[in-house]
């Protein structure tokens, strides 16, 4: 019989926040590939590097609005929830580099395989501390 932190954990991982997590941010990265190659094809002079950040710091406030209103359905205030959300943000780049350093450095992962874990593992980390700590509901004072 699974025990009851296992339960506790799956209803997490795969409820109805996690359901609504993963749409957001999968629509959203969708978009912003459809997005960042237009810009890219119409050849703005700017380089491509550039448009593909800047793309993806205009979709950041849009991201953290979605997950707000329909991942997380959270009241806690904006100043303290988007500032969370940006080093949320920031640790994931952080632990998806250096995961893909072990997966194709270290471990010669085959780039689907290494690719695939770094994405799984890196939104299972966001999702979960998003939840725990950015969206978090404000403590009493």
């Amino acid at each position: 019989m699974p025990e009851r932190s296992d339960i506790h954990l799956g209803r997490i991982l795969f409820g109805r926040e996690a359901i609504a997590f993963y749409l957001v941010g999968g629509l959203a990265a969708a978009l912003y590939v459809v997005v960042t190659s237009l810009l890219i094809s119409i050849d703005t002079g700017v380089a491509d590097w550039v448009v593909s950040a800047l793309t993806y710091a205009v979709f950041m406030p849009l991201v953290y609005l979605a997950h707000r209103l329909f991942s997380f359905r959270s009241d806690a205030p904006h100043r303290r929830a988007f500032s969370r959300y940006v080093v949320v943000q920031g640790m994931g780049f952080c632990l998806a580099t250096i995961l893909s350093y072990v997966a194709f450095h270290m471990l010669f992962l085959m780039p689907l395989i290494g690719s695939s874990l770094v994405i799984g593992v890196t939104s299972i980390f966001n999702f979960l501390v998003l939840r725990g700590w950015a969206f978090a509901a404000a403590e009493p004072a």
